[in-house]
């Protein structure tokens, strides 16, 4: 196998090497995956597509014929082109019809394999890894650092401008699934339109995830103390379609999550440090700090356990839901607005 570093899997795809006829690109994120594989085999054949005949074989139907795998890789094109073999890998091993390709004489065909999350000890990827004529380029989740890369350069290309804060807020929204956040930043670009420019109300009005930040907003404002804010985001929450029950539910996640910073930072730890460690999104910082320095874990506590019986109680009177929501987020404002005892 061929060790490519991970800051060059894109480029081999974009321009492969000769040497390694045989490429086998895996991993949990499908999208990269797919995304890859696409890549790879549009510049395998190039500019001279005619050349080249791409024939899809089926993984699992491979591994009920382990001598197919040669046969198609060395058949001559009907009119004397190159051949290139597409594999879907399934649920079922065809390792073994690979190894005559790997170990012996370089295959007439060029062989790309597409496969979902493997195993280190999966025989697919320990024949693959052991042989020198095969690279290997595994796709995992993308991270925010692989997200937030992939924003500009998409951005770039289609010469769009984007604000900080709008981008802060995407990275924070997209899932960890290339092919989904393509399709959201695909999304905005049409949005922005003649503007040119991304802004953060435009991810809100956009981004199919962007409710939770309404929600967000109503908690950051009632652990801040601040009821006439809870109330002004509750409403927009309730405006965009959150239920009652995501806003209590969120609350009670919001909560058991400040109680254990609480603890934290009552044990001595710095709070700055503590909000790292915890990974609070950047532009939620200053309302968790707020709301540190209101509530005490003890207020947290009592707060958490109010809170569930308010969900428990909009369960069983669901024509109430909003208005049993509405007094638990003012109750919540007024346990903010005191300073921790």
């Amino acid at each position: 196998m061929v060790a490519i570093p991970r800051s060059d899997y894109d480029s081999f795809c974009e321009d492969p090497d000769p040497r390694y006829p045989i490429v086998l690109i895996y991993g949990p994120n499908r999208g990269l995956v797919s995304e890859r594989i696409d890549k790879l085999l549009k510049n395998v054949r190039g500019k001279s597509a005619d050349d080249f005949t791409v024939v899809t074989l089926d993984g699992d139907a491979l591994a009920s014929d382990p001598g197919r795998i040669s046969d198609e890789a060395n058949t001559i094109g009907l009119f004397g082109g190159r051949r290139v073999l597409h594999i879907r890998a399934g649920s079922r091993s065809f390792a073994d019809g690979l190894k005559p390709l790997l170990t012996g004489p370089t295959p007439e065909a060029f062989i790309a394999i597409e496969a979902g999350d493997l195993a280190k000890n999966s025989p697919l990827r320990t024949v693959c890894e052991a042989a020198k004529s095969a690279a290997v380029i595994p796709c995992y989740d993308d991270d925010a650092r692989t997200i937030a890369a992939l924003i500009d350069s998409s951005l770039l290309r289609a010469g769009i401008a984007m604000d900080r804060d709008a981008k802060e807020t995407l990275v924070s929204l997209v899932g960890s699934d290339r092919l989904s956040t393509r399709a959201e930043i695909e999304k905005l670009v049409f949005y922005a339109g003649e503007t040119k420019r991304i802004t953060l109300p435009d991810v809100r009005a956009v981004v199919a995830d962007a409710s939770g930040l309404a929600i967000d907003d109503v908690l950051d404002a009632a652990s801040a103390g601040d009821s006439k804010a809870a109330l002004r985001a509750l409403a927009a929450a309730r405006a965009e379609g959150t239920s009652p029950a995501s806003i209590l539910n969120a609350a009670i996640r919001h909560l058991s999550s400040l109680h254990r910073m609480s603890l934290q930072v009552e044990a001595g730890e710095d709070t700055e440090s503590v909000l790292k460690r915890n990974r609070v999104f950047w532009r939620r910082m200053d309302d968790h700090k707020r709301a540190l320095r209101r509530l005490g874990s003890r207020s947290l506590e009592n707060a958490l356990i109010a809170l569930g019986e308010a969900e428990l109680e909009s369960r069983r009177s669901s024509a109430l839901a909003d208005a049993i929501a509405e007094r638990a987020i003012l109750s919540l404002a007024e346990r903010g607005k005191r300073k921790a005892s």
